[in-house]
């Protein structure tokens, strides 16, 4: 049985969801043209893959599947990183929310990877 703290849990889920709200409303306000639309694309699809991997890991039935949908939670972060670091600089963010966006998915990968080393029991408990 994979042992979870469900009030961190619940509220690493909820700063997910939040992060995802915030993440569409910025790749809607971009300016219109196809470079915009071809990344922002590609960013909703990675952002909100995020959630959809932790919440589909936290049903997971083992250890391993839990452990596997985490890792896809990180790679969808890291990937997101990509995308919005291109859009802050070809300068398409005057708000300066790339910045939140990119220092919030900074602090969620590092969580899934300090959470994957627990999992996969790499992390000696102090």
């Amino acid at each position: 049985m994979i042992k979870r703290d469900f009030s961190k849990s619940e509220d690493f889920k909820r700063r997910l969801y939040q992060f995802v709200l915030r993440l569409i409303r910025f790749v809607d306000k971009l300016p219109e043209n196809r470079t915009t639309r071809i990344l922002g694309d590609q960013l909703v699809r990675s952002g909100t893959s995020i959630l959809a991997n932790y919440i589909e890991g936290k049903a997971a039935s083992s250890r391993k599947d839990y452990t596997n949908f985490f890792n896809h939670s990180l790679k969808s972060a890291n990937e997101s990183k990509v995308w919005l670091a291109i859009l802050k600089d070809l300068n398409y963010d005057k708000t300066m929310e790339t910045e939140w966006l990119l220092n919030e998915l900074t602090e969620i990968s590092r969580i899934f990877a300090s959470s994957i080393l627990t999992l996969k029991g790499k992390r000696n408990s102090a």
